[in-house]
């Protein structure tokens, strides 16, 4: 099993990191360190100009992830995945029979959530894995 961890260095994937690499620690499980990096649109040069920033957006902000984890020991597994980050990682919790989603959240209400498609408002509707919402601190 492992933990997998929505991470786009926003406040609360911040402290989402930090949840999520104790939990990695206390179940001596690997950490799946995942970013959504789908690009609007799907066509020309545009598109694939912003893909590859996204890309390259992605694995700078895991970067800094996986020196947390690897700093408390933590095994980790890095995935930019061309997807929305709700559609990534129930994706990656699937693939890797994750034992827990761990995702950070701005404190929304949940009607925000449900109008602007909020990625832990979808994860806790969507994903058959459990899925650990962290609030950012005050």
């Amino acid at each position: 099993m492992t933990v997998v961890l929505g991470y786009d260095e926003s406040p609360g994937a911040v402290r989402a990191l930090h949840v999520a690499v104790e939990v990695s620690a206390a179940f001596d499980e690997p950490l799946v360190l995942v970013y959504g990096a789908a690009a609007p649109g799907a066509l020309g040069e545009e598109y694939a100009a912003h893909r590859d920033a996204l890309r390259e957006a992605g694995h700078t902000a895991l970067a800094h992830a996986v020196q947390v984890a690897d700093e408390a020991g933590v095994r980790t597994t890095v995935e930019v995945i061309d997807q929305k980050p709700a559609e990534a990682l129930i994706d990656a919790a699937t693939r890797h029979a994750a034992r827990v989603i761990v995702v950070g959240s701005w404190g929304e209400s949940p009607l925000r959530g449900a109008l602007l498609g909020a990625t832990p408002h979808k994860l806790l509707h969507l994903a058959r894995t459990p899925v650990l919402c962290v609030p950012t601190e005050p």
